[in-house]
């Protein structure tokens, strides 16, 4: 399991992934900035001590394997498995993207939808999974168009007017 973090601003000696690393990542979540409440208080929890000395494990490896294993035993019906099929096909005709997301995409939106399921103490996907995940597992798997760049369109927005688009069947 490797959890990275990439910094928004392009740094000298960093360089963007390739596309075939970025397809391995499961999914991308873009926190933005804390609200003013919440920055005040980083101060504050910085301002005495090191808030780092606090960090204590949540889990260990062989709970996220028991849930990683538990994932699997979540239903998906073919429907849902067709939409997210539809849903990532999409991402490949559309002329704003150049590069549309990989068959690997289904399985990790699948994949990921299953664990949304599963924390949300369901035993099936709904499509709502599918659209709620959407986003965050395909947007860093795609390349803008040219006519998107120009039209300064975000891969995030993108996709979720694709989801938008795609009928649940």
């Amino acid at each position: 399991m490797v959890i990275a973090t990439q910094n928004p601003v392009e740094m000298e000696g960093t360089y963007p992934l390739p596309e075939a690393q970025r397809d391995r990542f499961l999914m991308q979540i873009h926190l933005g900035y804390p609200d003013r409440t919440s920055e005040v208080a980083m101060l504050d929890a910085h301002e005495m001590r090191d808030p780092l000395d606090d960090v204590r494990a949540v889990t260990d490896a062989a709970t996220v394997r028991s849930l990683q294993l538990a994932t699997r035993t979540v239903f998906a019906s073919e429907a849902v498995k067709r939409y997210v099929v539809d849903v990532v096909t999409s991402t490949r005709s559309t002329s704003l993207l150049r590069l549309g997301a990989s068959p690997r995409s289904s399985v990790h939106l699948l994949q990921a939808a299953k664990a949304l399921s599963l924390l949300a103490g369901r035993d099936h996907v709904l499509p709502d999974d599918v659209k709620a995940l959407a986003v965050s597992v395909l947007a860093h798997r795609v390349l803008l168009s040219t006519e998107a760049h120009l039209d300064r369109r975000a891969a995030g927005s993108i996709i979720g007017d694709l989801v938008a688009r795609v009928p649940v069947s």
